[in-house]
């Protein structure tokens, strides 16, 4: 490779398996493809997306468990290597990225992220609590801004009080060329054979926002009209009362709890209905995946990012959040093959080549070339 190539930073934590680490991964896919030279710049080199980084990424350790320890590690990163641009994600990863970008004094092009909705965040997630006052004193320092919505961004502008002009809208890149590949990868789950029920499949972490006792209260009620199964992957805190309240509704046989699953893909196209019961998203990254398999979708019409994907509803049904009965009669319907295709020129917004180019352009790098 070059001497002159532009060099792209990523930096993160770690690669939780977590949606916007997942995002990022795909990206450096991308940039690899491109000829551009890549860095992964982790507090801690941990997380079970550590697998799917490619191998011409370089990963640089900063061995910095404790967040304020990173800040002066990154900072020396950037003094010694001088990427062309760095780009970072979730919180207060874009704050640490900033200030690094300060102490260093590099002319390195910063872009901060912002995958979720900040001013929703705060309010119930306690470790964020201070995100928005600090984006809206930090954010102005960056290069640019990305946002994962039009929802989100709107958000982030109301937070900072900065012009939303200033904000840029990226979707996240979910389509992927090597999906359809994955999707056919073989799935031993029993629940997915011929002539077994069909399955219902929620994704996500098993957290408050993803509002999984509202999917299994909706499955309750579809149970009582017709048989089907709901299968759930993910892990979170949540998962012993969400156990409770299958136990309490007489579902111990009808759910399954899968964990995390790397490869989502086989279970997304051989569902016969994939539902997000969220009470909110930055985007609702499984939702697109799901219309990119051609799998029927229900979800909450939850801020700020299912029904932007949905095209209000031209793609699949929008429920109110929360409402359960709501939510299995679009259940039902979907069932009895009352779907909506979804056109391809729709996907494209959402495809690994349409997002790169975007994001070369947010990150003031040339095009570069496919290799």
């Amino acid at each position: 490779m070059p001497e002159d190539t532009p060099r792209i930073a990523f930096y993160l934590r770690l690669l939780y398996g977590g949606g916007a680490e997942r995002v990022m991964v795909n990206l450096m896919h991308g940039f690899v493809q491109r000829g551009l030279k890549v860095d992964l710049v982790l507090n801690m080199v941990d997380g079970p997306y550590l697998a799917q980084v490619p191998s011409e990424v370089t990963i640089v350790d900063l061995k910095a468990p404790r967040l304020p320890a990173g800040l002066f590690k990154l900072a020396r990163y950037l003094r010694q290597e001088q990427p062309t641009a760095l780009l970072s994600g979730l919180h207060y990863m874009n704050e640490i990225a900033l200030w690094a970008k300060r102490i260093s004094g590099v002319s390195t092009r910063l872009v901060v992220s912002e995958h979720s909705i900040l001013s929703i965040n705060s309010r119930h997630r306690s470790h964020e609590r201070w995100s928005p006052v600090f984006a809206r004193l930090f954010y102005p320092w960056a290069d640019e801004i990305v946002a994962v919505s039009q929802g989100a961004a709107k958000d982030v502008a109301q937070v900072t009080g900065l012009p939303l002009t200033r904000i840029r809208v990226i979707y996240n890149p979910l389509v992927t060329p090597d999906l359809w590949e994955k999707s056919k990868a073989p799935l031993d789950h029993p629940w997915f054979a011929s002539g077994e029920p069909p399955v219902v499949l929620g994704v996500g972490r098993l957290e408050e926002e993803k509002d999984f006792p509202t999917l299994i209260r909706a499955f309750a009620q579809v149970r009582q009209v017709r048989p089907a199964r709901l299968v759930i992957l993910g892990t979170g805190r949540e998962q012993q009362a969400l156990n409770a309240l299958v136990k309490e509704l007489g579902l111990e046989n009808e759910v399954a709890w899968v964990g995390f699953v790397s490869n989502p893909y086989p279970y997304l196209a051989r569902a016969a209905v994939f539902v997000s019961s969220s009470i909110w998203e930055g985007l609702g990254n499984v939702i697109v995946e799901a219309i990119a398999t051609q799998t029927p979708v229900v979800s909450t019409d939850c801020p700020c990012g299912p029904a932007e994907i949905l095209d209000n509803g031209k793609y699949g049904s929008l429920v109110p959040v929360g409402d359960s009965q709501a939510m299995a009669e679009a259940i039902l319907s979907a069932l009895s093959g009352n779907s909506k295709s979804v056109d391809s020129a729709w996907l494209e917004q959402f495809t690994l080549e349409t997002v790169i180019q975007q994001y070369l352009d947010v990150l003031g790098l040339p095009s570069g070339r496919l290799n």
